[in-house]
């Protein structure tokens, strides 16, 4: 071999820098996977003192520019106008409390009182309408086979009692972790109080504890904190507005077609909908058999209930969403589906469902760094340039 020839054929250096860049990807997966083991252990340990640090996180970044206008309005120093803003805040919730809460327990009582008479209906129209299968039914039960088993459940059921005392013990620890939850909610606004005070972004004094890096991964560090930090703000201030507006039109629509309890339903729905979806499911399971079962309720009643989810739902998703939150997170709706039952497994229920569209904005925003920084162009990933001295 000439000292002029490559030492590398073509298709050597192609298959080098493919196997270069899988490689490279492998890493970044592994890395992902272990920063998700950790962060599900931490939480799984640390819930107590993480979930008030998080919640008075969020608020203070949704509640920083309200702040800093009232301090810039006033020209009132900074902790008089977070007092001034508590005030407003206290205000406002207990002038929507007086304003809604009477009428939602009202409505909430009332369907507790009407769910005897909401489930025999419900039994009456299953009997009418399949006769057939509640005679199966009651053959089946009326089995000899099947009456043995029952009859053996009901005596280890009987046989099982002596064991309630330690299952109660065990509810009476989770008793005292509900206290010990609420407990930790309770110190949010004293640590909202104090991030308020700081009127600092909160990427400002990074950059200085990070000297200790590379110029370039100090860059891209501070760049996916400050885009985090602006997917954080940009959905919960979104989500939380488009919650509100889908429960006033919820609780409208149904109130419009003659729905009982239309103000509970409609207001509870559209704040379960913080999570995406969670709402309508779980609206979709409330509302319909209300709509069957209620006094002068049945198909056509269903039938409009359903339309109004469904004129919500697209107000929502091709109007209020695109006007209010833009395309901040980019992801779409199957990938948003997916991300709520992994990170809701991964963190443990409502918390890591609520923070499920950030993080996983995140690690898509942190995916195109690594791809275009690493992956845009194989050849300089297979001939890196020097970098210049400093």
């Amino acid at each position: 071999m000439s000292a002029s020839e490559p030492f590398f054929s073509p298709l050597q250096r192609k298959l080098i820098t493919t196997a270069a860049a899988l490689a490279a990807f492998a890493v970044i997966i592994l890395f992902l996977v272990t920063v998700v083991v950790v962060l599900a252990r931490m939480v799984a340990l640390f819930s107590g003192l993480l979930w008030p640090l998080a919640v008075a996180g969020i608020l203070a970044l949704l509640l920083r520019p309200v702040a800093g206008v009232i301090e810039r309005r006033l020209r009132i120093p900074r902790i008089l106008g977070v007092a001034l803003l508590y005030l407003l805040v206290v205000a406002a919730l207990a002038l929507g409390l007086l304003l809604i809460l009477p009428p939602v327990i009202s409505q909430l009582l009332d369907f507790a009182e009407a769910l005897p008479d909401l489930a025999r209906r419900a039994t009456e129209f299953i009997e009418q309408s399949f006769p057939h299968w509640m005679e199966s039914f009651e053959r089946f039960t009326a089995n000899p086979a099947v009456k043995d088993i029952t009859d053996r459940l009901f005596e280890q059921a009987r046989g099982a009692m002596p064991e309630l005392l330690p299952n109660l013990r065990a509810a009476g620890s989770h008793l005292l972790g509900f206290f010990g939850f609420a407990a930790s909610l309770a110190i949010v606004p004293v640590l909202l109080f104090f991030f308020l005070l700081s009127d600092e972004e909160p990427s400002r004094g990074l950059e200085e504890h990070l000297g200790f890096l590379d110029p370039s991964i100090r860059d891209d560090v501070l760049f996916l904190v400050r885009e985090f930090i602006a997917i954080i703000v940009s959905f919960f201030r979104g989500q939380i507005l488009i919650a509100l507006i889908m429960g006033v039109l919820l609780a409208a629509g149904f109130h419009l077609i003659g729905l009982k309890f239309s103000i509970a339903l409609g207001l509870i729905i559209g704040l379960l909908n913080i999570v995406p979806f969670l709402g309508t499911i779980i609206g979709l399971a409330l509302a319909l058999p209300v709509a069957f079962f209620q006094d002068g309720g049945g198909w056509l009643l269903g039938l409009l209930a359903v339309l109004v989810f469904i004129a919500v739902q697209l107000l929502e998703s091709y109007l209020l969403t695109p006007r209010i939150m833009g395309r901040q997170t980019g992801l779409h709706p199957v990938t948003i589906i997916l991300a709520i039952f992994f990170w809701g497994t991964a963190l443990g229920g409502i918390l890591g469902m609520i923070l499920a569209i950030p993080l996983t904005a995140f690690f898509a925003t942190f995916w195109r760094l690594a791809r275009k920084k690493y992956f845009a162009n194989n050849d300089q990933v297979a001939q890196p340039q020097p970098r210049p001295s400093p």
